[in-house]
Order: C-alpha cells, then sequence, then structure tokens
C-alpha cells in the first residue's frame, strides 16, 4: 500500500509537471502544502467527487488561490471529472484548469479565489451560513445541515487587510466549522518575509477569539491529524499554523522565492522525482496511487448517509423540508413575483415623496416576510442605510437564527463574505453601506460580479446631496465604476416605485448580483401608467413625453428625475417639444432588444441632455459628442444639499439654458 508521503508525491509531481507544461505558475505551495492536503482530503474531507454539489458536502476553499495545481490535482486523483488531459491544460485558453481556481469551469471548486484573503472571506461565508441555516432548519435529532469549511491560506492572505476584517466577525460570532490552515513557510514573492511581516500571528487570532494551534510540522501526518481532531471539537473557529517548506521536494529552490511563481525548470523536475523517489514519468500516476486516493465510494456513501437521514427529517417535519429544498435551489416562493408587483402597484397608488433609502427600507418590510433566505447586513450603518425591517433578528454566537448580520466598520470582509453566503446556498444575502465606501470593497464588489452570483449591494448617500459631510463622502465616480463592472446591474431608482422595482430585480436575478443606489434626500414621486410602471424594469424608459416626435431628449436618473421633469413642463409649456427619460439601470437597459432602445432613444432625435449628479464622462455613450451632459467634473464641498445642487449646476435654470442653447446650434 503507498505510504502517505506518496500519495502526497502524487500531488507534488502533478503541480510540477502541469506547470513546467504551462511554462506559468505557482509549483511551490502545491509542493510544501501537499501533506496537508493529503491528511485532510484522505481523512476528513466530507465531499461527493460523483456529485460536487451534494448539499451537506464540507466546503473546501483555497484562498492562497495561486497555487491552484494543488486543488486541480486533488480533484483529479480523488475520482472528480477533471482528467490528467485537464491538467496538461493548465492555463491554457479555454482549458478547465484555469491559472487561478475559477468558479464554474472546474467541478468541486467552490469558490474563484485568486486576490489574496478573499478565500479566507469567502471561508468565513460558507461557515456563517452554515450556521444560520443550521439553526433555521435543524431540529433535535435531526442534523441537517451539518458540515465544515475548511481553508489553505499563505502569508498573503493574513497580510491583506480583509483578513483582519474578517477573522475579527469569525471569532465573534464563534464559527466554530471554520477550520483554516496556515502556510507558513516564510516565503513570499520578493523573498524571506521577516523584512516586511513580523506579526505575531497566533497572537492576532487568539485576540479574535479563535482557537490557535501552533507550531503544527506541515509535513508530518501524525501532528496534522491530531491539530485536525483538536478544531473539531473546539466551539470557536480554528487555525492551524503549519511550518512546511515551500517547493519540498526540490532539492536546489525548496525553501526559495525561486519556486513560489515560476517553473522549476526540467532539470531541477529531475532531481526533484529523484529526492521524492518519484520513479514515473511526467502526468503519470501509478495505478495504486490512484486506487488510495479514489474517494467516489466513500462520497457516494456519505451522500446515501446524509438522504437517508434527510427523509427521515422530511417525515418528521415536512414543510421544513420543503422550504429547505426550495432554499438551496435557489428558487424564490412561487407566490413572490405576484405579491411584489402588488405592492408594487400599492406605492405607486399611495404617491409618497420620500428619500429612495426609506423607500428601499418599506421594500423590505414588504419582501421580507416573503423571503425567510434573506440574510441582511450593514457596516455599521444600518440606521443610516435603512437595512433593518420590521422583521429582522440579528445573527449571535449563541443564536445564528436570525436573519441580519452586524457586519461592523468592514465594508471589504462584509462584501466578500456576502459572496461565501450565496455561493453556499440556502440564503440571499444582501448588505449596505454609503455610495463612497464601495470604495473600501470594490474588489469584492467585482467578484461577486464575476462568479455571478445573486448578492444585493445597497448603497445609500448617492449623490452631493447627502450635503454637508462634504467631499469625503460625496461619491463622484462611483456610479461610473459600478456601470462598468461587467454582469453588474446597477440601479439609481428616482422615487418609492423604481426602488421597489430595483429590489425585486435584483432578488429575482440569478445570474448576477445587483447594485441597487439610494438617496439620503426626498425624491419626488413621479406619476406613472400601468405600462410605464412596466417597464421601469426594462432599465430605462420614457416617463414624459410630447405629441409626436421629440426634439428634445432629457435623460436623468435618481433625484434629477425630479429636475428634468419640471425642465419638461417649463419646456412644454414654450411650445418645445420634449422627451424624459427615466434611466435607473443602464446595464439592463442596455440589454434590450434594437427595437425597444430605439422607441426610447430614437437615433433620429440627436439633441439629448443627460443629468446626473455624478460623473459627466458617462453619459457620452447615450447623449452622442453633440449632447450636452449635467454632472460632476470634480469633487464636491462641504454644505447643505441645496446649496451643492446650486453651486453644481443641477437647478431648473441651467438645465433650460444648455436646452436653448443645444436647440440653437
Amino acid at each position: 500500500m503507498p505510504s502517505r508521503r506518496e500519495r502526497a508525491n502524487a500531488i507534488r509531481a502533478l503541480s510540477m509537471d502541469a506547470v513546467q507544461k504551462a511554462n506559468s505558475g505557482h509549483p511551490g505551495a502545491p509542493m510544501g502544502m501537499a501533506d496537508i492536503a493529503e491528511v485532510l482530503w484522505r481523512d476528513y474531507l466530507k465531499h461527493s467527487p460523483s456529485n460536487p454539489k451534494f448539499a451537506d458536502r464540507d466546503r473546501f476553499v483555497l484562498s492562497n488561490g495561486h497555487g491552484s495545481m494543488l486543488i486541480y490535482s486533488l480533484l483529479h486523483l480523488t475520482g472528480y471529472d477533471l482528467s490528467i488531459d485537464d491538467l496538461k491544460g493548465f492555463r491554457q485558453l479555454h482549458s478547465r484548469t484555469p491559472g487561478h481556481p475559477e468558479l464554474g469551469y472546474t467541478p468541486g471548486v467552490e469558490t474563484t479565489t485568486g486576490p489574496l484573503g478573499q478565500g479566507l472571506a469567502n471561508a468565513v461565508g460558507f461557515a456563517l451560513a452554515e450556521k444560520v441555516l443550521a439553526d433555521q432548519f435543524n431540529r433535535e435529532g435531526h442534523q441537517v445541515v451539518d458540515h465544515h469549511t475548511y481553508v489553505f491560506m499563505g502569508d498573503g492572505c493574513m497580510m491583506e487587510g480583509i483578513s483582519h476584517e474578517v477573522a475579527s466577525l469569525a471569532g465573534t460570532l464563534g464559527l466554530n466549522k471554520l477550520i483554516a490552515f496556515y502556510d507558513d513557510n516564510g516565503i513570499s514573492i520578493d523573498g524571506e518575509v521577516h523584512g516586511w511581516f513580523t506579526d505575531d500571528t497566533p497572537k492576532r487570532f487568539e485576540a479574535y477569539n479563535w482557537q490557535v494551534i501552533r507550531n503544527v510540522d506541515g509535513h508530518d501526518a501524525d501532528e496534522i491529524k491530531t491539530a485536525i481532531e483538536t478544531a473539531r471539537k473546539s466551539d470557536r473557529p480554528t487555525l492551524i499554523c503549519c511550518k512546511t517548506i515551500i517547493g519540498f521536494g526540490s532539492p536546489n529552490k525548496q525553501g526559495k522565492e525561486d519556486s513560489h511563481g515560476a517553473p522549476l525548470g526540467n532539470d531541477e523536475i529531475a532531481l526533484a522525482r529523484k529526492q521524492l523517489n518519484w520513479n514515473h514519468g511526467p502526468f503519470e500516476v501509478p495505478a495504486d496511487i490512484y486506487a488510495e486516493w479514489d474517494a467516489k465510494d466513500a462520497g457516494a456513501k456519505a451522500e446515501a448517509d446524509w438522504n437517508q437521514r434527510f427523509d427521515a427529517y422530511a417525515k418528521a417535519f415536512p414543510d421544513l423540508a420543503a422550504e429547505f429544498k426550495r432554499r438551496v435551489a435557489g428558487e424564490l416562493p412561487a407566490d413572490f413575483a405576484e405579491k411584489a408587483q402588488a405592492y408594487i402597484a400599492e406605492v405607486a397608488a399611495k404617491g409618497e415623496t420620500i428619500a429612495s433609502r426609506k423607500a428601499s427600507q418599506n421594500t423590505l418590510n414588504a419582501f421580507g416576510p416573503l423571503l425567510p433566505e434573506l440574510l441582511g447586513g450593514s457596516a455599521d450603518l444600518a440606521g443610516s442605510n435603512l437595512t433593518l425591517w420590521k422583521g429582522c433578528k440579528g445573527v449571535a454566537a449563541d443564536d445564528a437564527s436570525g436573519n441580519y448580520v452586524f457586519y461592523g466598520v468592514r465594508e471589504f470582509g462584509m462584501t466578500a463574505i456576502m459572496n461565501g453566503v450565496a455561493l453556499h446556498g440556502g440564503l440571499v444575502p444582501y448588505g449596505a453601506t454609503f455610495l463612497m465606501f464601495m470604495e473600501y470593497a470594490r474588489n469584492a464588489v467585482r467578484m461577486s460580479a464575476l462568479m455571478k452570483q445573486r448578492v444585493v449591494h445597497v448603497y445609500t448617500h448617492d449623490s452631493i446631496g447627502l450635503g454637508e459631510d462634504g467631499p469625503t463622502h460625496q461619491p463622484v465616480e462611483q456610479l461610473t465604476s459600478l456601470r462598468s463592472t461587467p454582469n453588474l446591474d446597477t440601479w439609481r431608482p428616482a422615487d418609492a416605485v423604481e426602488s421597489a422595482v430595483s429590489w425585486k430585480h435584483a432578488l429575482e436575478r440569478k445570474d448576477g448580483p445587483s447594485a441597487l443606489i439610494f438617496s439620503r434626500q426626498n425624491l419626488q414621486h413621479q406619476e406613472r401608467d400601468a405600462d410605464q410602471i412596466a417597464a421601469i424594469g426594462r432599465g430605462g424608459y420614457v416617463l414624459k413625453d410630447c405629441a409626436g416626435e421629440p426634439e428634445l431628449i432629457l435623460i436623468a436618473t435618481g433625484s434629477e428625475v425630479g429636475l428634468a421633469v419640471q425642465a419638461f413642463d417649463k419646456l412644454t409649456a414654450q411650445g418645445r417639444k420634449v422627451r424624459v427619460v427615466s434611466m435607473p439601470s443602464t446595464s439592463v437597459f442596455d440589454a434590450q432588444d434594437a427595437g425597444y432602445k430605439q422607441s426610447v432613444l430614437p437615433l433620429e432625435v440627436s439633441a439629448r441632455i443627460a443629468i446626473e449628479a455624478a460623473h459627466a464622462d458617462f453619459w457620452y455613450k447615450y447623449v452622442g459628442l453633440e449632447g450636452r451632459v449635467i454632472g460632476m467634473t470634480t469633487y464636491g464641498e462641504s454644505a447643505p444639499a441645496p446649496a451643492l445642487f446650486e453651486e453644481f449646476g443641477f437647478t431648473l435654470d441651467n438645465i433650460l439654458a444648455t436646452a436653448e442653447e443645444l436647440l440653437e446650434d
């Protein structure tokens, strides 16, 4: 029978061979962590290679995603649908083994990793989702949600600031099913890390209320097993600090940055094979080692055991079981669309002039009772973002059955945790901060779009209209940044009706995230007929119109729609033929068919003015180079909102003057 070291050496060999063939990649981490991976994956990880989406599987996250050949080797060896030819295609166009693990490319990869620290944050999201769902669904004698989240991470993950944010919250919430392995090899790209990273990492995590297991020899299977056993008994998250040798087995490059991010070279690989006593050619793994690694039978048994337990649960609690299956499948309640549309009609009939952040909270009060899968939150701004609704209950270490997370001042951590929650399944996360502080979370917003996850990013205080807090808090370029992000739908509603529609659209969307941008100041209600209300969901629509073809089109979003309507009334009274287009979501509008877009913005009408208290340059794609944009080209100032809108030209007089100048050209 092959020894543990021989099984681990299969990972090392496949990793160095694939990196060498691609002439690109990171062999050091897979070779250094192979022994830890062998113990975890063969002795503890609950997974089913024949069904990578088995509901109660353990989650494994490779946060140091540059070492991707580690997870690809593990998936191949344990029996996932990942062939040796797939490994040979490492880092090649359209391969199933991209340079960093990518969700949707490779069966068994739970999340996209690469931006360091975010894998750990996703793992916290996985563990948070497990804890919440366990408290919501498990009943005495029926543990249908009972799995661990394991995460591998390196020095880079520890240095990134996001690790501080999420580790702190994980300790506070007592996420005891989270077990992290720190690959403490002392090497990063620039060399030995003691020149720039001298933190006492164990003390740091102990301060976060983690159990910390120190000085584990990452090449000693017995020490690794003992550490995992200890971690699985803890009532806190656990950090296992493993001392490893990067590039283990490479006689001239192990323990050095030379093995971190470049192929070892054919000569060094030959020497490594000799040192590891691996007497097999490139991409060759002996049958007896494959047999030892194969996890298909064990995985099928684990899945069958869970199915049997779930059947018993369904007999005892049929309603809960049906609800669990619906939520894990990602389906909203069958009556949600109808009830949401009825609420939107009520809002339209009521006609309130309120801030869109308040309209958002009202919508949550209407939609929340319909959607037990909602898991809300805010980065210490619940009273300003208005994300708490009447049915909210906070998630705590001793009772995680709630539906709201107080994330603290951790915008980046909150956003990346939400990605993990969405990836886990069973919950639909939303989280909030001021639009300006989206900047702290920018890369995690990008990751939600890259992974096409149903995450709702709520951003309030949407413009200079927030007033006296000044330019540090007043967003200018942020809307353009969000709108430029592929697969992210960004909504800036003009009133309570559009706010409710934006929430409905975001919740019903299955193939990506949404950013909902809400105001601090009150927004005037706009009258619409039923067809116009239906058209809001198309991203842009005609709100006010003239008889026949317009000579001027005003395009606006958010608070500026009210200004555009005032200008419409004045210009119409002067005999001008004007159309007002409200465009709450440019990406949704852009996705409409050409005929619809032509009906809203006819090509033959070139006189156009866009009005938005955000960066002006974005709007030239809609008004053309001959059009005009009333927008921001500088940062804001500290003053009351009315003074700021006048100072920066968001006034009726300026719109009328701009229209007159444009129509005279």
